[in-house]
């Protein structure tokens, strides 16, 4: 006789994984909004095309494994692993970049690892990982500037174009590097005052920089007011970024200023929807402040003294290292007990 297993009653209402991540997609939309509006057709090209390769990624490994094809899409996790490597990579980056960015994040970070639930790291950022590593021109000359679609830039066919043949000749008029990498470089040979007179910066912190990091702001809140997330990871990694900026950043003349680090890069896209990964994030109330904590510290170092200036995909991924250690010194107290088991158990003799 088949028994039909159901959970509690007062474990009636969990939300599914499908609408969990179909709201991330839905929070992600203002900050893909202000990338469209103000960086020209690039980043919408490129989440459109990863998601579909990370869906057809997903199917074969699936196929492979002989496992439902239609259970396993439809969980939307392959969608939103597309969804952030579009939001990530360069508007003009070639079409072969980002596939196989995607089809590293599925296969080799997902689905070797035995799929949803299994990965220990992001699989969005070992892709992104992956490609800037491997191919670092590519991901670095490929930067639309700022006001694209309002003034005089490629359209969406001529866009559509240049990822797909992966000519950059045919946009190097349109393309500058990032707002953190100008001022990296350039501030070892000029002032600040100089340097902050670039076009990238325009009149405000970082020209259309900040709008969309205010975007993927907005849509972290929304996480937020949904329960989706909790504000543990989001405030410890944006904290202490803002401590570390605030001790050793007061230069500008030789380090970026803290509105840069907030508002010209991935921060907020980082700090609400890529380090808080449930899967791959630590997951008491004190592990995801000590994580998140750790992701803002690795940030703000990486980006002052090592050679990437973004940094967001090498801070989560080191920090997932840290997980499992996070987790064993941070378990909470389960009922019944009088203080937490936390730590890795030893054996006693006797």
């Amino acid at each position: 006789m088949a028994l039909r297993q159901q959970s509690s009653p007062h474990a009636r209402g969990a939300r599914p994984t499908s609408r969990v991540m179909l709201w991330v997609i839905l929070a992600a939309l203002p900050g893909l909004l202000a990338q469209t509006l103000f960086f020209g057709w690039g980043n919408l090209i490129n989440v459109i095309w990863c998601i579909s390769v990370a869906l057809g990624a997903e199917a074969v490994m699936l196929t492979l494994r002989k496992r439902p094809l239609a259970f396993f899409l439809k969980d939307n996790t392959a969608a939103v692993t597309g969804l952030l490597l579009g939001l990530s990579l360069p508007q003009f980056a070639p079409w072969w970049v980002s596939a196989i960015a995607v089809i590293s994040a599925i296969v080799l970070a997902k689905q070797l690892y035995g799929g949803i639930g299994a990965n220990p790291f992001n699989p969005a950022m070992v892709g992104y990982a992956l490609v800037l590593v491997s191919f670092p021109v590519a991901m670095t000359t490929n930067w639309a500037e700022a006001g694209l679609l309002w003034g005089s830039a490629p359209g969406f066919s001529e866009t559509l174009a240049t990822i797909a043949s992966g000519q950059h000749t045919a946009v190097d008029a349109f393309t500058m590097a990032t707002p953190l990498d100008e001022y990296k470089h350039q501030i070892a040979t000029h002032t600040a005052a100089e340097v902050l007179q670039h076009p990238t910066f325009g009149d405000g912190v970082a020209r259309g920089w900040e709008w969309v990091n205010a975007g993927f702001l907005a849509g972290g809140l929304l996480l937020l007011a949904l329960k989706l997330i909790t504000w543990h990871i989001p405030v410890a990694m944006l904290g202490a970024m803002t401590l570390l900026s605030l001790a050793f950043g007061g230069n500008e003349d030789l380090y970026a200023p803290l509105s840069l680090h907030l508002l010209a890069g991935g921060t907020m896209l980082g700090a609400f929807f890529i380090a808080t990964d449930p899967v791959s994030a630590a997951t008491s109330r004190q592990g995801k402040l000590i994580y998140g904590a750790g992701v803002g510290m690795l940030l703000y170092v990486i980006r002052t003294w090592g050679n990437y200036p973004d940094a967001v995909a090498f801070s989560v991924l080191l920090m997932n290292f840290a997980v499992p250690f996070i987790d064993h010194y941070t378990r909470p107290r389960t009922y019944g007990h009088h203080k937490p088991r936390r730590g890795i158990p030893t054996k006693t003799s006797g």
